[in-house]
Parts: structure tokens; sequence; C-alpha cells
């Protein structure tokens, strides 16, 4: 006798999702807090979880939520696309493809005007890096330690992170310059002069490590992961002066820092007054859409050997995606409010510091913020017992937060940058009590 098989039910409870998840995914998918929260939906700035509890989101899902949750404008030029054209691929030019790399290059930095997309920025990164092999015809990269660049083999050696490298280096010509890690200086320098040695230590590195021919460096303006670690202003000045000596390329990461999120610029680089020879961006591109994007100078572009192509990268819909992104962006003047905003945030979490002594630095650029939570401020030792203590009231309270940094004590603070006034000061004020609750005064 036939049998009718089952129809698949799909996960309706808190505790159906964290029993798939628990059986079905790989269990070395990071997830927060002691046990993983379940997000069910999201509007705004805010999410809800499967038992209707609601979150205000100051991470924005990795910086990547750039303009809240199921934005309008962006979800009305996705549901178009999707009813026009899903997919094509890279062997055939469409409309969203084609208008988004010209828009692309009216807005990006210097001559870079030629873009090839693909799906995230890892893609990107491992993209700017063989491009810039291929251009130069040089093979040893330079990246920065503390720095983050994706997941792939190539990008998991170019990090400079311990706690995301597992394995050992998988490919070669891969070194690691000094980071502008001024607060914990690894030079043993004062903050004054910190930045300025680590970028000549460039120098010393590519003559001491290298063939003395890099294809190029590859830097993240205010590096992400490593918990938005800002370099001095004269920093990159000094390290595109010296990559470009020894004829190497400029390699700017944007993934987490573009698209208005430092404020002022579009880019982050723009805040140093450098320009790259390559840039990647991903993220906050396509407000949670997958897309990633490596540009360059039409120059850097041609020399590309071999085919290539991406069977997702330049879907019509993604594309479609970043382009009513950066109408939101323009419209309504959001490159300003990451200024405003970020000048508000980051003078509640500098009030903050004042009160309680675990917090060792505040730092960041527009709606890019970070805490260094530390046990005493004398000695700066990393206190990641607090931030996962933290976690736990932060999400008692309804605030979502991130984390990073090498010894996982930094807090990172990112919210949408269509974020309100009110609603920074109602997330600092959550984050607040979160500190009153954990925290020795």
């Amino acid at each position: 006798m036939e049998t009718t098989k089952a129809r698949f039910k799909r996960s309706e409870t808190k505790d159906e999702v964290l029993e798939r998840q628990k059986k079905f995914l790989f269990p070395g998918v990071l997830t927060y807090y002691d046990e993983p929260l379940p997000i069910k939906r999201g509007l705004g700035h805010h999410v809800w979880d499967f038992e209707d509890r609601k979150y205000l989101d100051f991470f924005g899902g990795i910086l990547t939520v750039s303009l809240g949750h199921c934005n309008p404008h962006v979800n009305e030029g996705l549901h178009r696309q999707n009813d026009t054209l899903q997919h094509a691929s890279t062997l055939y030019p469409t409309a969203p493809n084609v208008d988004l790399a010209a828009r692309l290059a009216e807005i990006a930095p210097g001559d870079l005007s030629q873009t090839f997309f693909t799906n995230s920025g890892t893609e990107a990164d491992e993209t700017a890096v063989m491009l810039a092999r291929m251009a130069t015809g040089n093979y040893e990269v330079i990246a920065l330690r503390h720095s983050y660049s994706g997941r792939s083999t190539l990008a998991t050696t170019m990090t400079a992170h311990s706690p995301w490298r597992g394995l050992p280096d998988m490919t070669v010509g891969v070194r690691h310059a000094l980071a502008p890690y001024c607060y914990r200086c690894p030079l043993r320098l004062k903050p004054e002069t910190c930045g300025t040695a680590c970028a000549h230590d460039l120098e010393e590195l590519i003559r001491t490590t290298t063939t003395g021919r890099p294809a190029a460096f590859m830097a993240e303006p205010i590096l992400g992961v490593g918990g938005f670690i800002v370099p001095p202003k004269d920093y990159f000045k000094i390290t595109s002066e010296i990559i470009r000596k020894y004829e190497g390329l400029l390699i700017i990461d944007e993934v987490q820092t573009g698209w208005g999120r430092t404020g002022e610029h579009m880019w982050g680089i723009e805040h140093w007054g450098v320009t790259p020879d390559i840039m990647t961006m991903a993220k906050g591109a396509a407000n949670g859409i997958p897309m990633g994007i490596t540009m360059s100078t039409p120059e850097i572009a041609k020399k590309w050997k071999g085919l290539t192509i991406s069977t997702f990268g330049g879907n019509p819909v993604s594309c479609e995606a970043t382009m009513r992104v950066i109408d939101v962006i323009e419209e309504q003047s959001l490159l300003d409010n990451c200024s405003r905003m970020g000048k508000v945030l980051h003078d509640r979490l500098t009030r903050m510091q004042d009160r309680f002594p675990c917090i060792g630095e505040v730092r960041g650029m527009g709606l890019m913020q970070a805490i260094e939570c530390v046990t005493d401020r004398s000695s700066r030792e990393p206190d990641p017992g607090i931030v996962k203590q933290l976690f736990e009231a932060t999400r008692e309270i309804g605030l979502l937060i991130g984390k990073g940094g090498l010894y996982g004590n930094v807090l990172r603070i990112s919210p949408a940058m269509t974020m309100t006034e009110p609603e920074i000061h109602q997330g600092a004020d959550m984050l607040e009590k979160a500190f009153e609750k954990v925290a020795v005064k």
C-alpha cells in the first residue's frame, strides 16, 4: 500500500528553531548568548522573537541592515524586480547590473569606475587580491593584525585574529603588519605616537619579510571585527605612500565602513584623504540582501587574466536593492544623519565611561561605535567576562548589540543609519541600565 509522505512542517516556536539549529546546522556556527535568540520578524529598528518580545536593534545585523529591517523603499524595488527578472548570471547583461555599476562609478572615490559583483565581502576581498596579483605580476599581500577578511581559505589566512582561524595558514604569500591599535599599542608607545610608528613599520615589514615586491596592502579603514579600531589621521597617508613606493596596490576594505556608516562621507577611507587602487564593499550595500562588490580603475581592471564569471554575482534583485539603498542614503541625507547621531551616541557612551571604571575606551566614527571593557583602567586588562554579562543583561532589557576584539572584550554598537535621536537615547539608556546591573561602579 502506498503511503502519503507527511508534509514538512516549518518551525513555529522558539524550541523548534533551537532544536533544528542544534541538530542540522554545523556546530561551529557562532551564536550569541547562553541560549541562542531565535528572531522571527523585523520592522524598522526593531526585531521580535518567537514569543513576541520586542528588541531595539543596536547592531544592525553586523552593520548590514543599514536602513532598518524591511525598509519599504527597498522592498518595493525587490518585489518589482522579483516579478520582472530574478536571475541571469554574469553571462547576460541586465539593466539593474549595468545601472548599478554606472551609479557606483559616480559615487566611488578617485578613478574607481569598473566593478565585479559577487555575493559577499569574502568573495569581494578574494577578487581584490586576485586582481592585485594579476595587475602587478607580484604575489605577496600584506594585511593588518586584528583584521578580518572573511571565511574562505584565503580570507581566513589574511585574517589576523586567532579565534577566527580554524586552520593554520593554507595559502602562501600573506604577511601581517602592525595594526594602529593605539589603546593597546603593539610597540608600547603612547597613543599620540603609536599610529605613526605602526604605519612606518610597514616598510620594515616589506623589506624584511617579503621579496620587496608586494602585490598589495589591504586594510579596513576601521578594523571591524577587531573591535572598531580607528587609525590616527596620518596613518593611511603614510602607508599608501609606502606600498606605492614598492609598486604595490592599495586595497581598501569598505565591507563594514562603507555606505555612509562612518558619517560625512560615503566611504570610510575618505576621512583619511586617501584614494585606493581597489575597493571592496558588501554588508550595508543591499540592506541585508546578498551583495559583494569589487571596484578598481579601468587600467587595473583590464589586467584580469583568464575567464571569469559569477553565477549569482550581479543578481538583478540584489542590484536593484543596492540601487534603492543609494536612493535612501541620498534622499534622506543619511551621511549627515550618521554624523549627527554618531556624535549623540558617542557622547552618551563617553558619559557612561565616566560612571563605570570597566569602560577602558570609547571609540568609533559615525554610527560605528565601540566600548572596550577592562578589569581596571590602569592595567587595561581585557575583561570578556563582563561583556558576557552585559550581553545577557541587554537581552533581558530588549537591546541587541554586537561584540568583537581579539579578546572578546569590545562591545560593538552600529544601529541602522536611519536611527533618530530619541531612539539613540533609548538604546543608550538601555545599555546604561545593563551596565548598572553588572558593573562595579
